[in-house]
């Protein structure tokens, strides 16, 4: 029965990954991809999972393991019912329908929130109750919930990878869908005969409770919630400063953070079922699951600050930390450069199981330990792996507001990390505490020195010296992209990392680990700001989403006519960045920029802005890679449709077309487009392009001084692109441009096809 059951909660945890994965990526199309929109998406994902540990611990000790598998199956359906309707509520509905609306943060917080309750409710509730089923003698309860909770999360673990790396590029998140919804259905289904089977069988009476250890060796039920309330901060809080360094050093793909998160699943579900193998057989369960949660601190630290050694002495990661493109994942996959294949694999496999992997195995393996320490009845079952995991899940919650939101503000990710193991070696007193107590009549000395102050002692010699040999944020970013920290400046909190690399002449911007523009000004960033700012007869207003190094800003800014420029930029340390830039590279382009009282800065979801917003003369997106993170949202249909809806009469919308999908779906969103090298430019009227007045625009005096301040010949780069453009108007044939991005779909930022 525990092997079948356990096989159904593996499929049931692949699919509630899947569900996460497609579920916040729609979510964020409503509520943006800012800090403070996915901090809200993903609390309230675990929020709802709370609410279901709780009332299914409640409701598997009130009825009999039979009714716990039905309702364990209804669960399966229920999940299976919303994952069904899950697109049309989140993006016909809350997208199409609600998105224009102003929502304060409050009430979109409680929208979201209510909108992930019935699916979360139900995948909480699904491990107390499979748990009461199953645990038929007391003192095996350890080890039947830790399978569950191993294979759960091992199943979750596979379903944050394959949906990744498989379902995504090949199905899209619609036909992906289809998946989770099949698999809850198999679910239930599979489950029905092993119910029948268990109907004609004897279910087992309640066992007496059995001997508890001495009282000076443990904790009431209400400490030990409260004590895995902080696990569950320490433990999201690493994921959160896991996923910071591994983005940096990845350079930002959307393969990052499924990695990230399939590594850190599969090490939590082998950890436990290591534990659940070994848990009946610990005489001390209390203190053992207190070191290793000290343990988990320790070598998380222990393990960032030899990576930051290592890839200082290692010469091919040291030129890949410090380039300016990322790895080309498709061409590394398929094996079409063996070098690209090295550097994937060290990426992709190697870095995130060598920091993830171990700490994450130790998490794992103290849950069924922690089962030992508090099950005491199959009476009670239910209600305390429902209450354990509740206060888990709200020192999640904790964890990842207060890093994401404060901690990385104020102490950045080293300063994270310094917290966090200080935090772990609290576990360590504890636990000390716990063995002094227990060993008080062997240990002569400790009658002498209170427990407390042993323990601390003891756990400094530990952790001290862990503090001091880890580096501060400054020396952990220039490690990671291959620099020195005297050639660097850098602004860091829970929106992003941007970081400048400088020699005093020239200087490139990363941001989270990939370049995203260069000084001094004057490549194709410059001729995407520049071509639609002084095509345009008559522009007043312009928005720009990203500002990156500055150059498309300050080309659009070149057109003098316009009164206000609106930069959306959704990593607010962009522009402290270029402000400290100034003072060691004072380039005439950076003056420009920052001495603009034009433009203007918003920190955000660039599309959430414009679709809240009003319109504008020239709507334009900073060349953005096709394969970053979130890069689908602006390239899709849906994005390109949103700039033609809020373009003022005879504005432009213009964008960077990096692949021919990006081109397709351009053409198809305007009824008139001018194509021209590597870019679009589109409008509800017809675009004139009259070089003449191109020419004349360009040589106004103001204009030239803008550019010739930033030593731009700014002439002579336009030239090549106005040179030969292909015009498109509402008569154009556009039924052969099917192959397309949506935002269902985003074909470019998935695609691993061999080129």
């Amino acid at each position: 029965m525990l092997s079948v059951s356990a096989s159904i909660f593996f499929t049931s945890g692949f699919a509630a990954l899947l569900y996460q994965v497609i579920w916040q990526r729609l979510l964020v199309l409503f509520s943006g991809a800012d800090l403070y929109s996915v901090t809200i998406i993903v609390a309230s994902f675990m929020g709802g999972m709370g609410v279901g540990h709780l009332a299914g611990g409640y409701v598997a000790d009130r009825v009999t393991p039979r009714a716990a598998l039905l309702c364990f199956a209804g669960a399966e359906l229920a999940i299976a019912l919303f994952g069904f309707f899950s697109r049309p509520l989140y993006y016909d509905f809350l997208y199409n329908r609600v998105g224009d609306t102003e929502i304060g943060p409050a009430a979109q917080a409680l929208l979201l929130f209510a909108s992930l309750l019935w699916p979360t409710f139900f995948m909480g509730a699904s491990l107390p109750l499979l748990s009461r089923a199953l645990a038929s003698r007391i003192e095996r309860a350890s080890t039947v919930i830790g399978v569950l909770y191993g294979v759960n999360t091992l199943g979750a673990a596979t379903g944050a990878l394959l949906s990744t790396w498989v379902f995504l590029p090949r199905l899209g998140l619609e036909g992906s869908l289809r998946i989770g919804v099949a698999l809850n259905v198999a679910c239930a289904l599979v489950l029905l005969p092993s119910v029948a089977l268990l109907s004609r069988s004897r279910e087992p009476a309640a066992e007496p409770l059995p001997a508890r250890s001495a009282s000076n060796t443990t904790f009431p039920f209400a400490v030990w919630a409260v004590i895995f309330a902080c696990s569950g901060l320490l433990a999201l809080s690493l994921e959160i400063v896991w996923f910071r360094v591994l983005a940096v050093t990845m350079k930002g793909t959307a393969f990052t953070f499924g990695t990230m998160l399939g590594v850190y699943l599969a090490g939590l579900g082998v950890g436990a079922l290591a534990g659940s193998a070994v848990s009946s057989r610990i005489r001390r369960p209390a203190i053992v699951f207190l070191l290793l949660q000290a343990a988990v601190g320790a070598v998380a630290m222990l393990l960032l600050t030899a990576f930051i050694r290592f890839a200082d002495n290692v010469p091919p990661l040291w030129a890949y930390l410090g380039s300016y493109e990322p790895l080309d994942v498709r061409t590394a996959i398929h094996g079409l450069d063996p070098a690209f294949t090295r550097t994937f694999l060290a990426l992709y496999i190697g870095v995130p199981c060598a920091l993830v992997l171990p700490p994450t195995l130790l998490m794992g393996f103290s849950f069924p330990i922690l089962q030992r320490v508090v099950q005491t009845s199959l009476a009670r079952i239910g209600r305390r792996v429902g209450v354990l995991l509740v206060a888990n899940v709200a020192g999640s919650m904790v964890g990842t507001v207060l890093t994401g939101w404060v901690l990385l503000d104020r102490v950045g990710t080293a300063g994270t990390m310094k917290l966090l193991a200080i935090l772990a070696g609290m576990f360590g007193v504890l636990a000390v505490v716990l063995t002094l107590r227990a060993s008080s009549s062997s240990w002569t000395w400790s009658r002498r020195m209170p427990a407390a102050p042993a323990a601390l002692l003891v756990t400094s010699v530990v952790f001290v010296p862990l503090l001091v040999v880890m580096p501060p944020s400054g020396t952990l970013w220039a490690h990671l992209h291959g620099t020195v920290v005297e050639a660097m400046f850098y602004a860091e909190d829970g929106s992003g990392l941007s970081v400048v690399n400088t020699d005093g002449k020239n200087a490139i911007l990363y941001a989270n680990g990939i370049g995203q523009g260069a000084l001094p000004y004057g490549d194709v960033h410059t001729a995407l700001g520049a071509l639609p700012a002084f095509m345009h007869p008559a522009p007043r207003t312009a928005a720009v989403i990203g500002l990156g190094s500055g150059d498309t800003v300050h080309a659009v800014a070149g057109r003098r006519e316009i009164e206000r420029v609106t930069c959306v930029e959704i990593i607010r340390g962009e522009l402290a960045t270029l402000i400290g830039l100034r003072m060691r590279l004072p380039y005439g382009g950076l003056v420009n920029l920052l001495d603009d009282r034009r433009i203007e800065q918003i920190f955000g979801d660039g599309r959430i802005h414009l679709r809240r917003g009003g319109t504008y003369d020239i709507i334009e997106a900073d060349a953005l890679r096709p394969g970053s993170a979130y890069s689908g949202t602006l390239y899709s249909d849906a994005y390109f449709a949103l700039l033609r809806d809020h373009l003022a009469p005879n504005g432009l919308a213009a964008t960077w077309a990096p692949t021919e999908r990006v081109y397709n779906t351009f053409i198809r969103a305007f009824p008139h487009v001018v194509s021209m090298p590597g870019i679009l430019v589109g409008s509800n009227q017809p675009i004139a392009i009259d070089r003449a007045a191109i020419g004349a625009r360009l040589a106004e005096p103001a204009a030239a001084a803008h550019f010739a301040r930033a030593g731009i010949d700014i002439e002579r780069l336009l030239a090549g692109y106005l040179a030969n453009p292909t015009v498109y108007g509402p008569d154009s044939p556009r039924d052969q441009l099917t192959d397309i991005d949506t935002d269902l779909f985003p074909k470019d930022e998935f695609d691993l096809s061999p080129r």
